[in-house]
């Protein structure tokens, strides 16, 4: 012990020898791998740019005879100079589509018809029917043509029709099938908002040509699963006395004028599988007037529901003969405005459908309709009847299986 009491403890005192400190080998280890991998990711993002870059996948190319795959051949090198056109076909589709890309970087899309030799059948793809419900308030560019008139509805060029792309699906079950059309949407609006939320969505859906707000509410009732028509104004027996309005078709008027008419009222909605007459005995009753109308109507693509008040009307003979689509309203169900004789109504209509296999019933928008409609589909599906959209019957009225010429 030393002499010096002032010193501070422990400072004379001879350093420790300090025990060297062993890292264990697994630690070793996983430095030695982390320090590889961290090298590894550096060479990787300093290396060459192909390292990093995934070559993408061309598709598969379709099958062509011979003489079609030396032909692309040629008209692949033709246009090796131009970028900016890039071509392909569907094997699924009969159309060849050409994509443009403008000076203003917009894309101009050509669809024309692609060479068949034929042989084999024609296979029509069932689940092709029925457009996507997530994008089933939007219209499809591809079956609309612009027109001084607005965008009407075209049969694209693939050969899909309208009245198939906005049709409703249903089961393909031959079952007892009912379809019931609620028409007037678009004269009144809280009539129109009544029916589009509260019916359910296998009803169809009537939109008059002559409504307000069509295309807005023709989206919520796409959205909400309902099939749409648009009703047109034809003249009636006793017009100018009951006139529909400025845009009626009438008798006395063109062709030309009548197909005018027509359009404009066409243009003013999408979406639709057909169209449905709006009153029109006497214009109905008129061959030489109607055939014209309804040629249109087959040639783009529609089907034409009959609503079947004129006894007189000759629409299934020239839809026959014009090849067609179409169907006649057994009845109409809101002739008397009690829900419970719309009710009495819709079971008459049930024992239709169970003796013929289809019936289809017609109503307007009113309050009575819409809640006695409502009450009696909830309460036949539990019976067994299937309600679909009209165009799943205007579809099988072309095999004249039951109705033929009225």
């Amino acid at each position: 012990m030393g002499t010096d009491l002032h010193a501070p403890l422990g400072r004379d005192r001879p350093a420790e020898r300090r025990r060297a400190r062993r890292w264990p080998v697994s630690t070793f280890f996983a430095c030695l791998g982390i320090a590889g991998i961290s090298a590894l990711s550096f060479y990787a993002m300093r290396g060459d740019d192909a390292l990093r870059q995934v070559a993408p996948i061309p598709a598969p190319d379709e099958q062509k005879p011979p003489d079609e795959a030396s032909a692309s051949s040629d008209n692949q090198t033709a246009g090796a100079s131009d970028d900016k056109t890039i071509s392909r076909s569907n094997p699924n589709s009969g159309a060849h589509v050409e994509r443009t890309v403008t000076d203003d970087g917009s894309i101009v899309t050509k669809y024309t018809p692609r060479q068949r030799d034929g042989a084999g059948p024609v296979l029509i793809d069932a689940q092709g029917i029925g457009q996507d419900p997530r994008i089933a308030a939007q219209p499809n560019e591809a079956l609309l043509e612009d027109t001084p008139n607005g965008k009407l509805p075209i049969i694209g060029a693939d050969g899909m029709r309208p009245m198939d792309h906005y049709a409703r699906p249903w089961s393909g079950a031959r079952g007892t099938r009912i379809a019931i059309v609620v028409g007037g949407l678009g004269l009144s609006q809280t009539g129109t908002q009544r029916a589009v939320q509260q019916l359910p969505p296998s009803i169809t859906l009537g939109f008059a040509s002559t409504g307000n707000s069509l295309q807005r509410w023709m989206q919520e009732a796409r959205r909400t699963g309902h099939e749409i028509l648009l009703q047109v104004p034809f003249e009636p027996f006793d017009y100018p006395a009951n006139d529909p309005g400025p845009a009626t078709l009438l008798t006395a008027s063109s062709a030309k004028d009548n197909l005018t008419r027509l359009h404009e009222a066409m243009g003013r909605i999408t979406n639709y599988t057909g169209i449905m007459n709006y009153q029109g005995g006497r214009y109905l009753a008129d061959m030489k007037a109607l055939e014209p109308v309804l040629r249109d109507i087959g040639k783009r693509g529609l089907l034409f529901l009959d609503d079947g008040s004129s006894a007189q009307s000759k629409s299934g003979t020239i839809a026959d003969a014009v090849n067609l689509p179409h169907s006649f309203a057994d009845m109409t169900l809101d002739g008397q405005m009690q829900t419970s004789e719309i009710l009495k109504k819709l079971d008459e209509l049930e024992r239709i459908a169970d003796r013929r296999g289809t019936a289809i019933g017609v109503a307007s928008a009113f309050d009575e309709s819409v809640a006695a409609i409502k009450q009696w589909s909830e309460e036949a599906s539990q019976r067994g009847i299937e309600i679909v959209g009209v165009s799943a019957l205007a579809r099988e009225s072309l095999k004249a299986a039951d109705g033929g010429s009225r």
